[in-house]
């Protein structure tokens, strides 16, 4: 696998999976674009570690919840490029809230998630359309989870953002078949990231990895580098004939534990 002449857009990547991906690709001959919202010091600390192992990126500071973000970033890599092969769409949100309290979330929590998991996914397509279409091989790569899979997760806005962009995924399959261009997407369970640790907590955070453990096939909580290879799968070359996909990257989560008969 290599990504040698690609340039991979990567929103979301001062951090967790998006960082993972922005140094894996770059160390497997890519260029790549780091996006953030708010660290620029993380940020560049990400494009420093890529350029230990490959070509330095580029970080674009652009807020993809809104349209003007999303066009900013696209044409800015593309400026700086001049092409554009791969769109991941990793930067994500969520409110924390038990499924069975629908008095914990409000219309604008709704509104506020949805810009980021879903609608900025599309706005990155459509601006970016034009650029991967000149290549006839390109890739998508949005970054879901098992929550739109199964209704699970953080909060039903979050599981519901993720059930739309799952949809989403398959129907740009479809009408972006023709350009050349694939849209697959990669849903992983839950990732021991940094991201995770903070709005947990310590504490919290240990409690969620050995309770994840418990409950899948595989006995392991993933950390960011766990799920990568996924991702650059549907990236690269080798899923050349592969669009429209969903996967579950979970440990075995959805599948469920083997029934134990005393």
């Amino acid at each position: 696998m290599n990504f040698d002449g690609k340039v991979a857009v990567i929103t979301g990547s001062s951090a967790g999976i998006g960082a993972e991906a922005a140094k894996k690709i770059t160390s497997m001959g890519g260029r790549v674009t780091i996006n953030y919202s708010k660290s620029k010091k993380a940020a560049e600390e990400v494009a420093h570690e890529c350029s230990q192992l490959g070509e330095t990126p580029i970080t674009i500071k652009a807020d993809i919840a809104v349209d003007e973000g999303c066009k900013h970033l696209i044409d800015s890599t593309f400026n700086e490029y001049k092409d554009i092969n791969i769109l991941i769409n990793n930067a994500g949100r969520t409110k924390f809230a038990d499924h069975s309290d629908l008095d914990a979330l409000e219309r604008e929590d709704f509104e506020n998630i949805l810009a980021l998991n879903l609608n900025s996914n599309y706005e990155l397509i459509k601006h970016a359309r034009p650029h991967l279409a000149n290549n006839k091989k390109s890739s998508i790569v949005n970054i879901s989870s098992v929550a739109g899979l199964r209704g699970l997760g953080s909060s039903v806005a979050y599981a519901a953002s993720k059930g739309a962009l799952n949809s989403m995924t398959l129907a740009l399959s479809r009408s972006l078949g023709a350009d050349g261009i694939r849209v697959n997407a990669v849903c992983p369970g839950f990732v021991a990231t940094d991201w995770w640790k903070n709005s947990l907590g310590e504490e919290k955070f240990k409690k969620a990895i050995n309770a994840y453990e418990k409950i899948n096939p595989l006995g392991e909580c993933p950390t960011a580098e766990d799920i990568i290879g996924s991702i650059l799968f549907f990236a690269s070359d080798l899923s050349n004939h592969v669009t429209g996909q969903l996967l579950a990257v979970d440990g075995g989560l959805l599948i469920g534990m083997p029934l134990k008969l005393d």
